[in-house]
């Protein structure tokens, strides 16, 4: 499996961005793909899950109806869509992978395979 995440970038405080991560090496949508952030000097942290197949999404709390995630299943295809964006969203953004449940609050534990990650940075 190999993920591969784009959409990073510099942007002001209150604004928006769109981050994509294309999967390969799966053959059907029996799978989840999640995003985590991971911040200088602090430990990843689960952001947002979706389940390919039937669409099942779930949130962290501190981004809960500011950011949206969706998919295109025949695309293996996830993206956040981050509006309202604050500085403390800065990070590097990763793409994960799991066949299996995923607990909430999300953990990198329940994912078996990343991304390299893409930066965003949020100003003030």
């Amino acid at each position: 499996v190999q993920l591969v995440e784009s959409g990073g970038d510099l942007v002001q405080a209150g604004g928006s961005l769109r981050l994509s991560c294309v999967a390969s090496g799966f053959t059907d949508a029996s799978y989840a793909l999640g995003w985590f952030r991971q911040a200088p000097g602090k430990e990843r942290e689960g952001v947002a899950c979706i389940n390919m197949a039937i669409g099942t999404r779930d949130y962290d709390k501190a981004v809960k109806g500011r950011f949206t995630i969706s998919r295109d299943s025949a695309k293996h295809t996830v993206y956040l869509q981050m509006d309202f964006l604050k500085p403390e969203d800065t990070a590097t953004y990763y793409c994960a992978a799991t066949r299996r449940p995923w607990r909430t609050p999300l953990r990198p534990a329940d994912f078996d395979s990343w991304g390299q990650g893409t930066q965003v940075t949020v100003s003030s």
